[in-house]
């Protein structure tokens, strides 16, 4: 289930079991302050996201035909639904509507699009007949379906060979994100996948009418990444320019940014970093933020009304790995005097990008709900995996910025039952100021594709039910 798979599997344990513990110890986030400025106020809007893959083509999914799009639709009205996040740009790079920039998918493991109708402008059409909002999302970094060597960069070569992004393995060696089995990421830094991303956004902007356009996959693909000569140079010259650094390009590329490397749960981290390690980490939040500072402007030159948002796990002391800082610009993580995150560097700050938001959509993916129910959280004011926590931990760096939308995850965790379903989603609507993101669709009404095999209709709208 696209993104937010991969997170959960970085924190399985803290996820499954709720144990809120690190290394077998009890997680040592101190105390913070909660940012009480302003009045809060509950937000009301109920989002669920719709995945294309697994909604439209997925074995059991039910929107490829036109009359199950609208008994759905009908049943999420019933349900207390007041808004769609339509995925219309997956991995595979490929758009869900004809697109002059990237080739359409009309069909994929044996289901196809409804015939002869334009599945983005249809589904747009009846949610505006049942007074939806609409947002369309864009998997904005990824060009490719790994596993099965599907999409752009598969397509064309050269583009993969300017612009797939190059990570590191467990042994020092740069290699091409595909080769590890991965999605096909490209590097966020290349002017080329720049402008294919905001040409794509002009366009769907342009063509469709939706409330708002919510960037998903919007990073690097992990802390392995991106270590193309290409990065390399920019961040030579990203040195010299803000540190007058003119030994930079000297430098051993990229032992002096990682030493060595470590395998961790499958997953590959630094295991000793070298001198400019931190800079880079800079440098990578950098290039995001810079962007997202496009993206906005590009969404905004068509049309202002339409709103610019984000999709992110709710774990922010992690998200640095992916090249993100999505606090707000006024958050300094390295001068926090309650809590200084060991990654974060001198003026980390003006990289965050809240500001540039009008929505933050966040995956609070967690079976523990409140910090009370688990004695190692038990005394913590916020903690990054509980929904409790990472709720108020992201009310509390992004000072409130923008509108938070706090999401469930209710096919890839192991609820034990309905009811804790129905409690969490009463817990997020109650504490955020835009409302819940329910993920996804097809969790509620395949019960193939949650952990409790039953179809969710009755725990979603008792969780909606003031």
């Amino acid at each position: 289930m696209k993104h937010r798979v991969y997170f959960i599997g970085l924190s399985v344990c803290l996820l499954l079991a709720a144990a809120c513990k690190k290394s077998g110890k009890a997680d040592p986030t101190p105390v913070l302050p909660v940012d009480t400025s302003g009045t809060f106020v509950p937000g009301r809007n109920v989002i669920v996201w719709v995945d294309a893959r697994s909604n439209v083509f997925g074995t059991y999914g039910r929107l490829n035909d036109t009359a199950q799009i609208k008994t759905v639709l009908d049943t999420l009205k019933q349900t207390g639904v007041t808004g769609l996040v339509i995925d219309v740009k997956g991995s595979t790079g490929y758009t869900m509507y004809p697109s002059a920039y990237a080739k359409q998918v009309t069909s994929m493991d044996g289901k196809s699009l409804p015939a002869n109708v334009d599945y983005v402008g249809f589904m747009i059409s009846e949610a505006r007949k049942r007074s939806f909002k609409v947002y369309a999302s864009i998997i904005t970094f990824v060009e490719g379906d790994g596993g099965r060597s599907i999409g752009t960069v598969f397509d064309d070569p050269a583009f993969k060979s300017r612009n797939e992004s190059i990570v590191c393995d467990v042994n020092g060696n740069r290699v091409p994100v595909t080769s590890t089995g991965r999605n096909a990421f490209v590097n966020p830094a290349r002017p080329e996948v720049q402008t294919r991303a905001l040409n794509i956004i002009k366009e769907i902007v342009q063509k469709y009418d939706i409330d708002g356009l919510i960037l998903d996959y919007a990073r690097y693909t992990d802390i392995d990444a991106d270590f193309s000569d290409f990065s390399k140079e920019q961040f030579i010259a990203f040195l010299k320019e803000k540190y007058n650094d003119n030994d930079a390009a000297k430098m051993n590329f990229p032992g002096d940014i990682v030493t060595s490397w470590k395998n961790t749960s499958g997953q590959v981290l630094p295991a000793t970093t070298g001198k400019y390690y931190k800079k880079w980490l800079l440098y990578r939040a950098t290039v995001i933020h810079d962007f997202f500072k496009q993206a906005r402007a590009a969404v905004k030159s068509v049309k202002s009304s339409v709103n610019f948002g984000v999709y992110v796990g709710a774990w922010y002391v992690t998200y640095y790995q992916v090249g993100v800082n999505w606090a707000s610009e006024e958050y300094d993580p390295f001068n926090d005097q309650a809590i200084r995150f060991d990654w974060a560097y001198p003026e980390y700050y003006k990289t965050g990008y809240a500001e540039q938001l009008d929505i933050m959509m966040t995956g609070n993916y967690f079976t523990q709900i409140l910090l009370s129910e688990n004695a190692a959280t038990a005394n913590l004011t916020y903690h990054w995996w509980s929904v409790e926590g990472s709720i108020r931990g992201t009310r509390y760096v992004t000072k409130n910025k923008v509108p938070l939308y706090g999401g469930i995850d209710m096919g890839n965790v192991d609820w034990a039952s309905k009811a804790e379903i129905t409690r969490s989603i009463k817990y997020i609507t109650a504490n955020t100021t835009g409302g819940i993101m329910l993920f996804d669709l097809v969790h509620i009404y395949a019960p193939q594709y949650n952990r409790l095999k039953q179809p969710l209709w009755d725990a979603v709208k008792a969780g909606l039910q003031k």
